[in-house]
């Protein structure tokens, strides 16, 4: 149980966001990752080079919450028994 708690990251709450001032597009389940993103954009005048290590993280977040929609979204087809139609 201790080592599921250190594996998944403390999601932010509605008021860290809100705080953080991200835009409401971007309040997901990977608003943790864009708070300290940003603070380190605005501390290193979004040198591109600097926050790396926090963009990686923040876009590999992206990645697999739209890998789920994508396997969510095929289940559901599968379920209804439809074909993709792209």
């Amino acid at each position: 149980m201790a080592l599921e708690a250190a594996q998944t990251p403390r999601k932010a709450t509605r008021e860290e966001m809100r705080d953080a001032k991200l835009p409401l597009a971007y309040r997901d389940s990977c608003g943790h990752l864009l708070i300290p993103l940003n603070r380190c954009r605005q501390e290193t005048y979004y040198l591109p080079w600097k926050c790396e290590d926090e963009r990686h993280s923040y876009e590999k977040c992206q990645y697999v919450e739209f890998k789920k929609r994508v396997a969510k979204m095929d289940e559901l087809r599968e379920a209804k028994g439809g074909a993709r139609s792209n």
